[in-house]
């Protein structure tokens, strides 16, 4: 009986998670990268539509090709960002910026690729993982897991900080709050509207908020959007999504 007594006060650990789960942030990250895509983004090429500009995504194990097609002053502009680095095209021919302004170009297209296939990237080297407990978001309780990076190997933005919402019995990833210093920096919390599942790989839209306390740590921006402090700024919407090849 006493056994049973003690196995249950176990459980009861306040804001905890159910007996026998977990709370290693790279294991539960592991489980999430599969339940989201796992071998699927190895090989794979998806397009979409995001706020009037078309994205190819090309992965083939170990090679990766971020494209951008959009129109601007009547000219046909292509971003390229691969393994070897960016290049920008104007009706099919190459054209030189300056370093800073492709670095900006290079860093945007990274940026919508790089949200579009979360949580794929958070297992690259430069990450760190920390567990910070769990939180409630509509009633449904979530691991909250903290990420930063390495300044080797972190980018021009290893500074900016993370903290990902995982939802404890599906261990798929809904919510995210992050804090970024560029152009101006600031901190933005996303919330998910739909996902689907499209060539084996797990895409979602967001609402977009951000704080009206600029004094809350993101850690906590579960609190605030479950008491509606939250201000909403944009939707992040992927259109016209197609994943047009994976792995075989």
């Amino acid at each position: 009986m006493n056994n049973i007594i003690l196995a249950l006060l176990s459980c009861l650990v306040l804001m905890s998670v159910s007996c026998g789960q977990s709370t290693d942030p790279q294991k539960i990250i592991d489980q999430v990268i599969e339940n989201h895509g796992g071998e699927h983004y190895n090989k794979f090429k998806a397009s979409f539509d995001f706020r009037g500009r078309h994205y190819v995504m090309h992965h083939d194990n170990g090679f990766f090709q971020y494209e951008r097609h959009f129109v601007q002053d009547s000219a046909e502009i292509k971003d390229i960002l691969n393994n070897q680095g960016y290049k920008r095209y104007m009706d099919g021919q190459e054209i030189t910026d300056t370093v800073r302004k492709a670095a900006a170009y290079a860093r945007s297209v990274n940026s919508v690729a790089y949200f579009a296939l979360l949580p794929y990237r958070l297992n690259d080297p430069a990450v760190r993982k920390t567990y910070l407990g769990t939180g409630s978001i509509k009633g449904d309780l979530y691991h909250k897991i903290l990420v930063t990076f390495d300044q080797q190997g972190g980018g021009e933005d290893y500074q900016d900080e993370f903290v990902y919402w995982v939802h404890t019995e599906s261990l798929t990833m809904e919510y995210m709050a992050y804090l970024y210093y560029t152009d101006g920096g600031g901190t933005r919390f996303r919330a998910p509207i739909t996902s689907q599942t499209v060539g084996g790989i797990r895409f979602t839209n967001y609402e977009n908020y951000k704080a009206t306390d600029q004094s809350v740590e993101i850690q906590d921006y579960d609190r605030e959007y479950n008491q509606g402090k939250l201000e909403l700024l944009s939707v992040i919407e992927l259109e016209n999504l197609e994943v047009l090849g994976t792995t075989e």
